[in-house]
C-alpha cells in the first residue's frame, strides 16, 4: 500500500461530522471514513515503519460515559507511535487539516521531578532552553500545559521559571490544508517534524526517561 497523502474527502468528512455527529451520519458515510481516512493512515504507517516502528490508529468512538458531551464520534483521527526512548509520535487529521506532534505528553510524578531537576541544573537547563528556543524560531509550537505559578520548591524568579512550570513537553505543527496534503509529499512534511524534534526527544530520553513507578492497582479500594 502506497501513501499518496490524505484526500480532500477526509477534510470534508470531518467538516460534515462536526455538523452532524450522529450514528445515522456515521453509518451512511462509513465507506468514506474507510477510504479517505483509515486507508491513508494505514498506508502512512507502512511508509513510516522502517524509521519509526509501529503506528496505530485510534478508535473513532468517543468514551462519553463521564462527559456532558454525548456525541458518539471523535471529530479527528489520530495515529500514534513511539520512539525507543519513549517519546510519542502523533499524526492527526481533522476539519482543520494536518497536525503533527512529538514529545513526552503525559509525565508521571517521577518523570516530572527529573525534568524539573534537569531544567534547574545550569548545564542541562541551558541546553533545553536553547532547544526550545530553536524550535520556536523554526516555526514549531511548544505544548507544555504550564502551571500558573512556580512548582513547589522552586523560586518564582528562577532564570528558567517558564520551563520549570511545564507539566509536559511536546513540539508540534498545525499545517492546515496545503495542496501537498493530498500528495505523497505529505509524508516528507510529517517526517520533517519528527526530525526537527529529535534533539529535544534526545534530551528528554537522557534526563527524564521512562517512569519507574508501579502502575496503579485499580483492583484495590
Amino acid at each position: 500500500m502506497t501513501f499518496r497523502g490524505f484526500p480532500a474527502a477526509a477534510i470534508t468528512f470531518f467538516e460534515q461530522l462536526e455538523a452532524d455527529n450522529t450514528r445515522t451520519f456515521w453509518h451512511a458515510n462509513k465507506s468514506t471514513y474507510d477510504t479517505a481516512v483509515k486507508e491513508p493512515f494505514d498506508a502512512l504507517a507502512e511508509a513510516l515503519a522502517d524509521e519509526y516502528g509501529v503506528f496505530k490508529l485510534f478508535r473513532p468512538f468517543r468514551d462519553a460515559r463521564f462527559s456532558k458531551d454525548k456525541t458518539p464520534y471523535k471529530t479527528q483521527a489520530g495515529s500514534s507511535g513511539e520512539t525507543e526512548g519513549g517519546a510519542a509520535l502523533y499524526v492527526q487529521i481533522s476539519a482543520k487539516g494536518l497536525f503533527v506532534g512529538t514529545g513526552h505528553y503525559m509525565l508521571a510524578t517521577d518523570q516530572l521531578t527529573r525534568m524539573r531537576e534537569a531544567i534547574a541544573a545550569a548545564h542541562t537547563g541551558a541546553e533545553l532552553e536553547t532547544l526550545v528556543s530553536n524550535l520556536k524560531a523554526a516555526g514549531y509550537d511548544i505544548h507544555s500545559d504550564p502551571l500558573k505559578t512556580a512548582p513547589r520548591g522552586y523560586a518564582k524568579d528562577h532564570p528558567r521559571i517558564e520551563l520549570l512550570r511545564y507539566k509536559r513537553l511536546t513540539v508540534g505543527k498545525d499545517f492546515g490544508t496545503p495542496k501537498w496534503l493530498h500528495t505523497t509529499k505529505a509524508v516528507d512534511q510529517i517526517r520533517a517534524v519528527f526530525v526537527a524534534a529529535e534533539p529535544l526527544n534526545a534530551w528528554l530520553d537522557a534526563h527524564v526517561g521512562p517512569s519507574t513507578l508501579p502502575p496503579p492497582d485499580w483492583g484495590r479500594d
